[in-house]
């Protein structure tokens, strides 16, 4: 096929190793379909900071605004995002053009020493500078200590390797996309370790209204994908997510009928997690997401805030 663009789609991107694979990707498939794409590397506030927890300094946004930026300003066309970085709330003026294909939405335990987090003897050290793997962990294994993990996939296993941790907990999706499955020591069950609104799915975004862009990215939407992800984030909005909440929601599909899980937990609090589920039939992104209202309701009757 031939692209009706006038000229090269820009890619905004991260320029951490896992967001050039991601902003990579995309490139190969939309160049496959005929349309000329060119890289525009960034370096986020997200990157930047690297002392402090994501839910103290603005949350997972930091990841996304200059890219936003150079969106707005003409200098790129399309940002490639992990759709677990992207704000619930997208600003004014942009929009998500896609979803693609999920990869493996669940977590993994990653150690030198320790097969499975349950081999951990106890009072053993974890890496995470997740809240939602924080309480979850806790429900697990309250015995455990947990210290914050910061830095993209290359510095984290790098900080594992020196010692510092008895293992960590990554995103599969990532080390997968990065042939790094070698150092997956075990994948977390969901009925373990619930992952991520938007874990492992990739969003694909653009300044609203760019309708020659919504016709070049069609073929790359994954119409699954995107109705779980949309319920998923639903639960996230309607708690005010972001990633100072330690919450976690997991669709799956089956045929028509979505199956929403759940769970939120107090950070501060007891290791007891309040968790919601529901199962319907939907054929509409607004379906999916009045799913995930239904199931954030749920939630908060539970104890949840």
């Amino acid at each position: 096929m031939t692209s009706n663009l006038q000229r090269p789609i820009v890619i905004a991107t991260r320029e951490s190793r896992l967001a050039l694979w991601q902003a990579e990707h995309v490139q190969a498939i939309l160049q496959s379909r005929g349309h000329t794409v060119q890289l525009l590397g960034m370096t986020t506030l997200g990157d930047q900071i690297l002392d402090r927890s994501l839910s103290k300094v603005g949350g997972k946004g930091l990841f996304v605004k200059e890219l936003e930026v150079a969106l707005s300003e003409g200098r790129a066309d399309i940002a490639v995002h992990s759709l677990k970085d992207v704000p619930m709330d997208m600003p004014e003026g942009f929009e998500l053009a896609c979803v693609m294909e999920r990869e493996d939405p669940r977590d993994a335990w990653v150690s030198s020493q320790y097969a499975t987090l349950m081999d951990l003897p106890q009072g053993a050290v974890v890496g995470t500078s997740s809240l939602r793997r924080t309480v979850l962990l806790r429900a697990l294994r309250p015995d455990l200590k947990i210290e914050a993990l910061r830095g993209n996939l290359d510095t984290r296993l790098r900080k594992l390797d020196e010692g510092l941790y008895a293992g960590i907990i990554l995103a599969a999706a990532g080390l997968k996309r990065l042939e790094l499955s070698h150092r997956i020591r075990h994948i977390f069950d969901t009925d373990q370790m619930l992952p991520a609104a938007g874990q492992g799915a990739l969003g694909i975004e653009i300044c609203a209204g760019r309708a020659d862009l919504i016709d070049a990215l069609k073929p790359l939407a994954h119409s699954t994908s995107w109705l779980a992800v949309a319920a998923e984030r639903a639960v996230s909005r309607a708690m005010g997510g972001s990633c100072s909440m330690p919450l976690a929601a997991h669709a799956t599909l089956s045929g028509a009928t979505l199956s929403l899980r759940a769970a939120w937990g107090d950070p501060e609090g007891a290791s007891t997690l309040v968790t919601a589920q529901t199962v319907a039939e939907v054929a509409s992104l607004e379906q999916a997401e009045s799913l995930g209202t239904q199931v954030a309701a749920d939630l908060r009757r539970g104890g949840a805030h």
